[in-house]
């Protein structure tokens, strides 16, 4: 509806005013005292022409004269009480008459609301009918009103429904894309698995004597799958975090640890970058509540982010520092800096600093998004500093203390108490290329194993390989791996056998199936040689 078709709708209709008499001379003078704005005034001569005049408009009064030929006004009275569409218009009669009590009584009993007596008293007239117009404008005024309120409600109505839908859509929508991550991650990860554990073989096995180009070639392939994997695991973070899809596994951390893990992890591209590390410690074990793998993806991330805006040959300095009740972790570079206008927006998802002449980085402008969330989780938070461009820049997480947590053994004399042994190792895999190098990699780490390419052809051989450990893929065809876990527990020696789900699928209710499929350990393509050796000497550390 256009603008002047909703003016029209809602501009007020005439009040119109019936006017019944066989005298032409009486409607004549009726409609000099009755005219004014906003009235219509209706003439008929006969009750047939009134009724014809009802059932084409809406009157707000009807005079009627009583005394007429063929029908007269208490009939046509009468004939508009038998009718709903014009038993609610008040009817007043003009009489000649005199002021008979039964006559009156008779007229009132007609539908009358009042009676005026000929010769008409202008004022009376007027007065009467004035009260009647305001009454019926008021009528039109409320009708309007709940029309409107109407009108509004079913728009309302509408909007909400609409919105639901909406709703529902962003919902489905949303959750498309999680699946969609998680798919393109986990046929990401599955051809990145066996380059990795083939490059680390290569490396396992090289003679010492290899030339440099090669040595060269080889760490820089598996930089960029470490590089690769972290852009994938990057996307499946900002998705699960920003959806509250994030649980913590909070118990007290060491900070000394979370640093010394956190500098192992981005080690690779420090050495990469040629830059000098300064790590700092006041010796004291600062204790937070908190998840120790989150809290060190967070203190790499800042040490990566460090790392790539600094140039080569750079300085980063971390540090650890503690209030009475909180305690800071401050990673400092030397490098690009950070111009003031973008101090408040580096913590936005997908924003990235510029090299000069507009140059990006790299990144996908997710990892600080991540920090802060992270951070904030653990009811902290995160800050940045910086001097200006090319004056480098300090980021510092503050997290709340907590006291008396006995101090627990360092990673040093656990790692001293940790001599792993030579393991029997079954692994189960379709995807031939990932199953192969990950045996040229077990065996070259000393262990023995045996392979098998089907989840039938892998139960018939773990009745007679005995493993001490079973890697699995998820992801088979006909017998899925969480199924063959379930019927391993069954056969003798399952349930003492140590199973590692090893997948592309890294989501919550991946890990929830998997454990409840009967897998001890949850480990997400692709697994590098470090992690592989960390978890079988914690397998063999605990049996001992």
């Amino acid at each position: 509806m256009n603008g002047r078709d909703q003016m029209k709708e809602n501009a007020p209709t005439a009040v119109k005013f019936l006017l019944v008499d066989d005298r032409e001379t009486n409607l004549v003078a009726m409609e000099r005292l009755l005219q004014r704005d906003g009235l219509t005034l209706l003439k008929a001569r006969s009750g047939a022409e009134a009724l014809e005049f009802l059932l084409q408009h809406d009157v707000a009064l009807a005079l009627v004269d009583v005394q007429m030929p063929d029908m007269d006004g208490f009939e046509l009275a009468e004939l508009m009480r038998g009718s709903d569409r014009t038993r609610r218009i008040p009817i007043v009669f003009v009489t000649a008459g005199g002021s008979d009590p039964q006559r009156r009584f008779e007229g009132y009993e007609k539908g009358a609301v009042d009676f005026l007596h000929k010769p008409i008293e202008g004022d009376i007239l007027k007065s009467k009918a004035s009260v009647f117009f305001e009454l019926y404008t008021q009528r039109q005024e409320v009708s309007r009103q709940r029309d409107e309120m109407e009108q509004i409600s079913r728009e309302n109505a509408r909007l909400l429904q609409e919105s639901r839908q909406i709703a529902t859509a962003l919902q489905e929508a949303d959750k498309r894309k999680d699946e969609f991550l998680a798919t393109l991650a986990h046929e990401l990860r599955n051809p990145l698995s066996p380059i990795l554990s083939g490059i680390q073989l290569l490396g396992m096995i090289a003679r010492h004597d290899e030339p440099d180009e090669s040595r060269q070639t080889r760490e820089l392939i598996e930089r960029q799958v470490h590089h690769m994997v972290r852009l994938v695991d990057d996307l499946l973070e900002v998705s699960r975090i920003t959806n509250g899809k994030i649980n913590l596994e909070c118990k007290p951390v060491s900070l000394q640890d979370v640093v010394s893990q956190a500098v192992e992890t981005s080690r690779p591209n420090i050495d990469t970058g040629n830059h000098q590390l300064n790590v700092q410690t006041d010796h004291s074990d600062y204790q937070v509540n908190g998840d120790i793998t989150r809290l060190t993806q967070v203190v790499s991330n800042l040490i990566n982010n460090a790392s790539r805006y600094t140039p080569t040959g750079g300085q980063i300095d971390v540090s650890v520092s503690a209030t009475e009740t909180h305690a800071s972790i401050t990673v400092k570079d030397n490098g690009l800096g950070i111009p003031a206008e973008m101090l408040e927006e580096v913590f936005e998802l997908f924003t990235q600093l510029k090299r000069h002449h507009g140059q990006s980085v790299g990144g996908l402008g997710i990892g600080l998004a991540l920090v802060k969330r992270i951070v904030e989780l653990h009811e902290g938070y995160v800050s940045v500093t910086s001097e200006g461009e090319n004056r480098g820049a300090a980021f510092v997480i503050t997290l709340p203390l907590i006291h008396n947590v006995a101090t627990k053994e360092s990673d040093d004399t656990i790692s001293a108490k940790q001599q792993s042994g030579n393991f029997r190792i079954l692994a189960i895999d379709d995807n031939i290329d990932a199953m192969m190098t990950l045996k040229a990699l077990l065996t070259a780490m000393g262990h023995e194993v045996a392979t098998a390419e089907t989840g039938g052809e892998g139960i018939e051989l773990f009745k007679s390989f005995e493993p001490f450990c079973v890697f699995l893929d998820i992801g088979m065809p006909e017998l899925d791996g969480c199924e063959v876990a379930r019927q391993i527990r069954l056969l003798p020696g399952g349930d003492r056998v140590q199973l590692f789900a090893l997948t592309g699928w890294g989501q919550e209710q991946d890990r929830i199936r998997t454990q409840a499929a009967g897998f001890d350990f949850h480990i997400v393509k692709p697994v590098s040689k470090n992690a592989i050796e960390r978890l079988l000497s914690t397998i063999d550390s605990a049996i001992l």
